[in-house]
């Protein structure tokens, strides 16, 4: 078996040549998110990989084997509940309100420009298509967002470190908006909207 200690976010410092020869592993989040794990690459190889705790694994990450070999990590793809705005009455703010929500119950969530991904749950599935979100079951790679305050990899490929800048302002106030412009109606679309015209999953 051989042993993985270390991680080049995105194959940091490498050549696309040298990325390309690379041996891959195929792994979903349920795994990538853990430090220590056993995996098998393309090559047939035995790995275990021990990472620093709380070091997540991203696809397109490298880990770099004892014998200095390198293993390129590919997302795979898993179970997930895709998440998109009605494209009938639907609204980029919709998609916005929904992320606000899921938030709140700390569920692990990939936020794209036009869509959400979680992982499947019946519950939050029942609850997005009663915001008259479209909801839909599929299989795709999920990367969810690394908390405030770490390293997270966008879809562009890089990595980002956020600085915990609390948006605190010379006057004093803290401008953290906890309120997020909820304003207790929900957006229950009683003005008419005909959602018979909406597919919710």
């Amino acid at each position: 078996m051989l042993t993985a200690n270390k991680l080049l976010p995105q194959g940091q410092g490498l050549s696309a040549p040298l990325l390309k020869r690379a041996a891959t592993v195929e792994l979903d989040w349920d795994v990538r998110q853990k430090s220590r794990f056993a995996a098998t690459d393309s090559q047939g190889r035995e790995l275990a990989i021990f990472l620093p705790r709380g070091q997540a694994v991203r696809g397109g990450d490298v880990l770099v084997a004892e014998d200095g070999s390198l293993v390129r990590v590919l997302a795979a793809p898993q179970k997930v509940l895709h998440i998109t705005a009605c494209a009938v009455h639907g609204s980029p703010f919709d998609l916005m309100r929904a992320a606000y929500h899921l938030g709140n119950r700390h569920v692990p969530i990939e936020l794209q420009p036009d869509h959400l991904k979680i992982e499947p749950d019946h519950v939050l599935a029942d609850m997005l298509r009663s915001m008259h979100m479209t909801v839909v079951e599929a299989d795709l790679p999920f990367e969810p967002e690394g908390g405030a305050y770490g390293g997270h990899v966008t879809n562009d490929g890089h990595s980002h470190h956020h600085h915990g800048h609390a948006h605190s302002h010379s006057d004093g106030h803290s401008h953290d908006h906890g309120h997020a412009h909820d304003h207790g109606h929900a957006h229950d679309h009683g003005h008419g909207h005909d959602h018979g015209k909406c597919n919710h999953g």
